[in-house]
């Protein structure tokens, strides 16, 4: 008989599937892959994978969420870095333009998941919707900081630079929208 699963064990498989997921699902597209490739890359068998997520949908719902943390995480990082406000502000197309510019840099994972499954999925269109929401409110601390009524006009910029380049596969749209949030915080 096996030796039982340990706690550290479980997680550190847990762990490797949703990294061989999310990179299979962001370089090919969710529908694209399937859970044997998933299988295959992860290292794990489907018994064991389903155990961890009962189907697909849960997988990838877990892969957006763990996503959200990592992605707004690093981009916090790099932004709070920065003391001026309206500097700050501008840190953000810094970090996007390194961002575009990294192989493999396909958009943006949450527009992707929608685009593939938020019309028949309740469950991915309820992460998209809040990993926006979160995108949105942390934009939003940043620039009130500034004191300029221009939250929404910033995050409208943010999120058509990362739609452009995705769609362009150049990194210019950062530096593009950088220069109008420019000119709206009166930033020479």
């Amino acid at each position: 008989m096996p030796a039982p699963i340990t706690d550290e064990q479980n997680r550190l498989d847990r762990e490797a599937l949703l990294d061989a997921a999310e990179r299979l699902f962001y370089e090919r597209g969710i529908q694209a892959v399937g859970m044997d490739e998933v299988r295959a890359v992860s290292g794990l068998p489907l018994k064991r994978i389903y155990r961890f997520f009962a189907a697909k949908e849960d997988l990838v719902v877990a892969v957006l969420k763990r996503r959200d943390q990592r992605w707004r995480g690093n981009l916090a990082a790099h932004v709070e870095q920065v003391p001026d406000p309206r500097e700050r502000v501008l840190a953000v197309f810094d970090w996007l333009a390194e961002w575009f510019a990294e192989p493999g840099f396909r958009g943006c994972a949450w527009v992707n998941a929608y685009g593939e499954l938020g019309p028949s999925s309740e469950a991915v269109l309820a992460e998209v919707r809040s990993h926006k929401q979160a995108f949105h409110d942390q934009i939003a601390v940043w620039v009130h900081a500034t004191g300029l009524p221009v939250v929404e006009p910033v995050f409208l910029l943010v999120e058509g630079a990362i739609v452009t380049a995705g769609i362009s596969g150049d990194p210019a749209p950062a530096c593009h929208a950088r220069a109008a949030v420019a000119m709206l915080l009166g930033t020479p």
